[in-house]
């Protein structure tokens, strides 16, 4: 693991950093090709930030959380931790004549905006949030004993809407009840909508692992990187797959939602990543995609399953927007650290609840699973069952 340790003093040298296209002055970088691709040296990103770089033996894991200690790289890996937040790179670090390198592509799309996501352009400027609760109707999402995921999204986002409007900000959501809104329609509204910011809400799932949990969060991957789960990069996303004019700002907003969400909240960090999901790839604004915790893993469906934990949820998501809007004025965003100075409450204990009734009206009471089902009873699915006076049910807001 290389390790970049902050100096005491100030950095006076860092606006000839460009974002975008990484222009730099040749006395700035030096660029070293392998396979035809760039890279730059540990040393060579250490020496422009005011770091210094120390490399440990492969495989140790360190976590400084006490002290400001801005990068952390793995050998060979695409993991890194970047202000006290896993990151995931879009290429793993390489080795040239004894030379730890760094893809050029993650200095500046991954690298700069996550640590100093202050100096990224045009960030900040936000007026409308299109709250994006995944799935609804015939696409239940994923399922746990207590419901589905369908049913937590929209709950969540109803809970964050009325904090960003106490916020002065003017929220549209993608849908208001239980039904299926087109993922392309989704990415329209927020498309159609100036000085927007795109937030879907989602809760994880998987057959593999039944034991994994956390948080993670994603935004659209580059042109010519593979995305997170990809194991390597594929032709289609070296050339065919277009990027996104706003890259650098949905990763800004990514880093201040994510370090609000662990810094409120005690959950396992999965990462910063990156995907090519429909709602992020056809959306024209700073867009993300928040995995709030797996509904597959047993103590943190019961967790979900809790309308106060949810609330916790919402009001760190919207703490997370808020930190992202007082980036236009240039000052840095709060970081898990900072957060858990602050929040010095106790973890929230794992108790198995009841379906809240907060759900039940939503939703109704068919649609949970009983935990010891009774075979006298047949169940009605959740999606032919009736619907409940107090639900909501309406067309799409369209802007």
């Amino acid at each position: 693991m290389i390790i970049l340790v902050k100096r005491p003093f100030a950095l006076a040298f860092l606006s000839i950093f460009m974002v975008s296209n990484l222009l730099l002055g040749a006395d700035d970088w030096q660029i070293i090709k392998v396979n035809g691709h760039d890279y730059l040296t540990v040393e060579n990103i250490a020496k422009f930030y005011g770091l210094t770089a120390n490399v440990v033996p492969s495989g140790e894991k360190i976590r400084l959380e006490a002290v400001k200690n801005p990068l952390e790289f793995v050998r060979g890996s695409r993991e890194a931790m970047i202000n006290g937040a896993r990151s995931w790179l879009c290429f793993p670090l390489v080795e040239k004549d004894g030379k730890i390198l760094v893809s050029r592509t993650d200095v500046a799309k991954t690298i700069e905006p996550l640590l100093r996501p202050q100096r990224v352009a045009n960030v900040g400027k936000v007026q409308t949030v299109i709250l994006d609760p995944g799935h609804g109707g015939h696409d239940k999402g994923q399922l746990s004993r207590y419901g589905y995921e369908k049913d937590f999204n929209l709950d969540v986002a109803r809970k964050l809407r009325p904090f960003l409007q106490a916020k002065g900000l003017r929220v549209i959501m993608t849908r208001e009840g239980d039904y299926f809104v087109p993922l392309e329609v989704r990415a329209q509204i927020a498309n159609a909508t100036r000085n927007s910011i795109f937030v879907s809400i989602h809760f994880n799932g998987t057959n593999d692992d039944p034991n994994a949990t956390g948080f993670e969060i994603f935004s659209f991957t580059p042109r010519g990187a593979p995305s997170t789960s990809d194991n390597a990069a594929a032709p289609s996303s070296l050339s065919m797959q277009p990027g996104s004019e706003v890259d650098a700002q949905s990763m800004a907003l990514s880093v201040c939602i994510y370090h609000s969400l662990l810094g409120h909240i005690p959950e396992f960090d999965r990462g910063i990543k990156r995907a090519r999901f429909a709602v992020l790839r056809l959306t024209r604004v700073p867009a993300v995609l928040i995995e709030g915790g797996f509904l597959t893993e047993r103590g943190e469906s019961q967790l979900i399953a809790k309308k106060d934990w949810r609330a916790n949820l919402a009001q760190a998501i919207g703490v997370g927007i808020e930190n992202y809007r007082a980036l236009a004025g240039k000052k840095p965003p709060m970081l898990v650290a900072d957060y858990r100075r602050e929040n010095k409450s106790p973890p929230v204990e794992f108790v198995a609840p009841e379906a809240d009734l907060s759900l039940l009206n939503l939703i109704g009471e068919s649609a949970f699973h009983s935990s010891s089902p009774t075979p006298a009873k047949t169940s009605t699915p959740a999606a032919q069952a009736p619907r409940p006076a107090s639900s909501l049910e309406s067309a799409v807001i369209v802007p």
